[in-house]
């Protein structure tokens, strides 16, 4: 069984897992720097083949937004463990749980309908890393 404090620290490794795809996808948003971001795409629809690539400016656009929200969400988790957790245990275990079950299921879908279903199974890594401990209520 987990403890307060080790679900407190998690938090901080979910915060990370999900917060670090931020800066690689901001990077996607100018050619010069894309090759992070391009990579990134061409690791997550397997095989690796060069097919992805960062030439359209609507792909840039949306590397920007992907990477914004994905920045911003590590951030708050971040937050929330750091202001609120303390405060708030389940209810931030929870929120942050129900958060990345909708990001699983929602990003798998999305990436099993668009040819690309070689992410959902990467997706179930990083959920299981993301998730960690915070599946089970803590007790100290």
């Amino acid at each position: 069984m987990a403890t307060h404090n080790f679900h407190k620290f998690w938090l901080k490794i979910t915060a990370i897992v999900v917060g670090s795809f931020g800066p690689v996808f901001f990077l996607g948003t100018m050619l010069t720097t894309s090759e992070p971001a391009r990579f990134t795409l061409d690791l997550l629809s397997l095989p690796l083949d060069g097919v992805q690539n960062y030439d359209a400016a609507t792909t840039r656009f949306l590397s920007a937004l992907t990477g914004g929200f994905l920045f911003g969400w590590g951030v708050m988790i971040w937050c929330l463990s750091v202001w609120v957790y303390d405060k708030a245990p389940e209810g931030v275990r929870k929120s942050v749980l129900i958060g990345i079950l909708a990001w699983f299921c929602l990003d798998s879908a999305g990436s099993i309908a668009s040819g690309n279903a070689s992410n959902a199974g990467i997706n179930i890594l990083v959920l299981l890393v993301a998730v960690g401990p915070l599946w089970r209520t803590a007790r100290d």
